[in-house]
């Protein structure tokens, strides 16, 4: 049976007002039938009677989306709200109240307000980069303030994680029993090899949970009586003896094939034959390479172009590769370039050993490089969201604080002393002569 293209058959010159209307309204049909498709969805899930709260857990400057499972067919468009804690009489409204907001995540910066941080897609909510202060209760519901669905998110901060190597032998952390109460790590899926073609590493995220028999029953949990151990259902007295539990990440290595290697462009190759030297073979990169400049001795943080904290990335210095048993944060403390746990590269007071290029993996694929010069000339423009300067300024100000309490210190004793006469007179006597 063979299929007919509805477009390509010609009517006759006096049916194309026709024509065309058919085919519009055979259109909008076909779209009718996939938006009915859609809000079937909802038709097909139905609201609790009794607002529960689904308990999520991630890490902090992840990304993480909150979809609105259930609502009223009547109801267009969904207003999504945040509480610090249940019953909190301060509620943010994430919401332009049309359900329409879009954000772009590669224009979010780290520590940002969530209201600065948020979208809302197909009645979903996106929250981009988030912090340990995100953490909370969010609620979906009409303009009224009428709920629907709720989800208790624990955002588990990554300044405490530790990093567990499996090549050196190390373990992840025992279970801790306290009488009821038993807390665990709860590990995600390894991630692909950072690396294709030589040696890589893989991790996997581990974050703290906890089971209990004494936690609210109003939060609904995966498995029976365990939760995060951020969540709103676990008592104060309960989060303080899972305090000491910090989430981890383990490392070790892989090794994975090269696959569908992309070749440079035409069009890039024709300008590298242009400016090359005639009768020399040109420098062709394999990837889209960036210039900078960064003056001699300030600090400079590379991001991988798409990368997500979740993604496996990797970076190399030139043919050096950059492994995290050596270039994670904490491994050293005195450590000058190194590797958060956001993926980003740090280099601390930039040296002139530090040029060279610096090439960024994703998800076992190299997809950008970084050309780094390091000078000493120019004029440097300072700026209080600078580090660097916010912390010169810090420095300058301690450093007047000193010698103005020096200072003090100095004339209250001289005080203290002319009003004791407890101190001997050094002012130097001078004889008048006689007449």
């Amino acid at each position: 049976m063979a299929w007919l293209c509805p477009f390509c058959l010609l009517p006759p010159a006096g049916m194309n007002l026709a024509y065309t209307a058919i085919l519009l309204w055979l259109c909008g049909s076909f779209q009718a039938f996939e938006i009915v498709e859609k809000e079937n969805i909802f038709q097909r899930t139905p609201c609790p009677a009794f607002l529960m709260f689904d308990n999520v857990a991630y890490l902090a400057d992840m990304s993480f989306e909150l979809p609105c499972h259930c609502k009223p067919e009547d109801v267009s468009a969904v207003v999504w709200y945040y509480q610090k804690h249940l019953g909190s009489s301060h509620t943010k409204v994430l919401t332009d109240f049309d359900g329409r907001v879009l954000t772009e995540a590669a224009q979010v910066r780290v520590g940002s307000d969530m209201l600065v941080r948020f979208s809302i897609h197909m009645f979903s909510l996106l929250v981009f980069r988030s912090q340990p202060e995100d953490s909370g209760l969010y609620f979906c519901g009409t303009r009224k303030g009428d709920y629907f669905y709720a989800y208790d998110v624990d955002i588990q901060s990554s300044e405490r994680i530790v990093a567990t190597f499996r090549d050196q032998g190390q373990e992840p952390f025992a279970d801790e029993y306290h009488g009821t109460l038993h807390v665990f790590t709860t590990f995600w899926e390894w991630t692909p090899c950072d690396r294709c073609g030589v040696r890589g590493e893989q991790w996997r995220i581990g974050l703290c949970y906890l089971q209990s028999p004494d936690l609210s029953p109003r939060y609904q949990k995966t498995l029976p009586d365990v939760v995060s151990c951020g969540s709103r259902a676990v008592s104060r007295e309960l989060q303080t003896k899972t305090r000491d539990h910090t989430p981890e990440v383990l490392i070790r290595s892989c090794l994975a094939p090269c696959h569908n290697r992309k070749t440079i462009h035409k069009g890039v190759m024709a300008i590298f034959n242009y400016v090359s030297k005639v009768g020399s073979r040109p420098w062709v990169p394999q990837v889209p390479i960036q210039f900078h400049q960064q003056r001699l001795g300030h600090g400079l943080i590379i991001s991988c172009p798409g990368a997500r904290p979740e993604h496996a990335v990797a970076w190399d210095k030139n043919h050096q590769h950059l492994y995290r048993t050596q270039y994670l944060i904490g491994v050293n403390r005195s450590m000058r370039v190194f590797i958060d746990h956001g993926n980003h590269l740090h280099i601390r007071f930039a040296q002139l050993t530090d040029r060279g290029i610096y090439y960024c993996w994703r998800q076992g694929v190299r997809v950008a490089g970084f050309r780094l010069g390091v000078t000493s000339l120019g004029r440097y423009q300072a700026s209080f969201s600078d580090p660097e300067t916010r912390a010169a300024l810090m420095l300058t100000l301690i450093g007047y604080l000193l010698i103005t309490a020096v200072f003090v210190i100095i004339h209250l004793c001289r005080c203290c002393c002319h009003l004791f006469y407890c101190c001997p007179n050094f002012s130097p006597r001078i004889s008048l002569p006689q007449l």
